[in-house]
């Protein structure tokens, strides 16, 4: 049947006081969502931005020949602050140890590197801080404590690195056989086109009995 009008108006007031504020609610927040998603990677992105050019500097400083401690200590401190938990806050940490090891300070570096292993942004951070505080630790004759660290079973690509260094750990003990088993799992454990180097110095000095 056909409507006049003036019901059809009557019908779709009705039906708008019905459903129009729910319809408006549900466009408003739905636009909410958009235009918080984008503001949210806007500012991940300007994060990332800005926490690689603090770390690019922190590098800089690190790496190019003489390190300026106060400087690196200033751009590590920034780099907590403003953007801890992230990738380059971590490998910030990471390159603040390598400078504290370079310098004998071994418990500066043993701090950086467990406050990497504590809350790692990655596996990768978590096994590269793991090896290299393992490493610190046997500088302090704490190798007992640095295996602890290595126990358990590693990932296919951290495997060759970490016997590597349960083996320098072993060989620190003088646990030769063990030592000596652990760098030819390390062996067995590289890539087939990976190159044995001071592994197979290691081997071949303990096979000779020189180690």
């Amino acid at each position: 049947m056909n409507m006049t009008e003036e019901e059809q108006i009557a019908r779709l007031k009705e039906w708008w006081s019905r459903n129009g504020m729910p319809l408006v609610t549900g466009g408003l927040l739905a636009l909410a969502v958009v235009f918080g998603w984008q503001a949210w990677q806007n500012h991940q992105t300007n994060k990332a931005q800005g926490a690689s050019m603090v770390y690019q500097q922190l590098a800089e400083s690190a790496l190019g020949g003489k390190p300026d401690t106060a400087r690196i200590a200033e751009l590590a401190a920034q780099l907590k602050n403003e953007f801890g938990g992230t990738h380059y806050a971590q490998f910030g940490s990471l390159l603040v140890a390598k400078v504290a090891v370079e310098a004998g300070r071994l418990d500066e570096a043993a701090a950086e590197l467990r406050a990497v292993l504590d809350k790692p942004a990655s596996k990768d951070l978590e096994e590269l801080a793991r090896q290299r505080l393992a490493r610190v630790l046997g500088a302090q004759d704490k190798a007992e404590e640095g295996l602890a660290l290595l126990e358990g079973e590693a990932d296919a690509a951290y495997l060759a690195g970490r016997e590597e260094v349960r083996g320098d750990l072993l060989l620190q003990l003088g646990r030769k056989q063990e030592a000596f088993a652990a760098y030819s799992k390390a062996k067995e454990a590289l890539p087939l086109n990976g190159a044995a180097g001071t592994l197979q110095i290691k081997l071949d000095d303990l096979a000779n009995g020189d180690a």
